[in-house]
């Protein structure tokens, strides 16, 4: 673990967001050119997303020189690449450390404008074959669309309380409270947030290790503070519906903090490219993300 631990610490590069799930699925599918009508069921669908990941992951340019990391969705973890289990083609291939998405999806938006996470009540078993799986680190995503203290304080708490879970399990969870970037209270959402997080932080036990996954601040180098926190293994910044040129944009104004981009990431690529244009393309959009987190 102290290999991967300091990989994840001091490497360079940034994190592959492989994770579209059931709900995400068919949009991913859908921008890589498969249409719904190409295939008939959740069990087909699963395998042409499962073909679309293994054709980035076992791209040359997909590499430990540029990408430190990959998000999976439970049923990749649960597949093959060449015979090996995802994570441990990943790390044995690559040299990429194995994230798993643990969520279950969001609740509907309550009346303090947030979506907290869905009950978990497997999560346990989760944790222990994500273990069995050789998985390094956990990622769980909740929703802030406006900026209200209370509904604030209870993603976060929530996504805490979850987290020493997970530290318990021996994994690293990635923390992902996302501020949506339409929302016209934006800089209020992340001054609360900010300060949300930053007394929980505070609170942790020397024993635990965890990363956030924020959405790209309006202010520049907003979150600079939680790159140099005793417990923050990484910061890492999500696209957020931002296109990839507007994302690197903004992350390579902010100091410490990587890309873990999903759908920015894949922009651009398609199923009716040969390997040598997928290649190509992929080759591009690892460079510039990989430029934008290490400035």
């Amino acid at each position: 673990m102290n290999e991967k631990l300091e990989k994840m610490r001091n490497g360079k590069g940034f994190i592959a967001a492989l994770d579209q799930s059931g709900g995400s699925t068919p949009k991913a599918l859908k921008l890589y050119g498969v249409n719904e009508d190409q295939y008939s069921n959740d069990t087909e669908m699963f395998d042409l997303i499962h073909k679309m990941r293994t054709r980035i992951i076992k791209s040359p340019a997909f590499n430990e020189e540029k990408i430190l990391g990959a998000i999976l969705f439970e049923q990749t973890m649960d597949s093959k690449i060449d015979g090996k289990y995802t994570a441990d083609f990943l790390w044995e291939e690559k040299r990429v450390l194995p994230f798993l998405k643990i969520d279950k999806g969001l609740n509907d938006l309550d009346a303090d404008g947030v979506q907290t996470m869905k009950p978990n009540p497997g999560l346990a078993d989760l944790l222990k074959k994500a273990n069995e799986r050789h998985i390094f680190g956990t990622k769980m995503r909740s929703v802030i669309k406006k900026a209200s203290p209370a509904g604030i304080a209870r993603v976060v708490d929530q996504q805490f309380e979850v987290a020493a879970q997970i530290v318990a399990a021996g994994l690293v969870p990635i923390i992902e409270p996302e501020v949506d970037i339409n929302n016209v209270d934006k800089v209020e959402c992340e001054e609360i947030l900010r300060d949300e997080i930053r007394k929980h932080l505070n609170a942790l036990p020397e024993t635990s290790n965890v990363m956030l996954k924020l959405t790209l601040p309006t202010v520049e180098n907003f979150y600079e503070e939680f790159t140099r926190h005793p417990r923050v293994v990484r910061v890492v910044a999500l696209s957020g519906g931002y296109s990839r040129e507007k994302a690197n944009d903004i992350l390579s104004k902010n100091k410490g903090v990587i890309a873990s981009f999903s759908r920015a990431l894949t922009e651009g690529l398609s199923s009716q490219q040969t390997d040598e244009e997928f290649n190509k393309t992929l080759a591009s959009s690892i460079e510039g993300i990989y430029e934008a987190s290490v400035k």
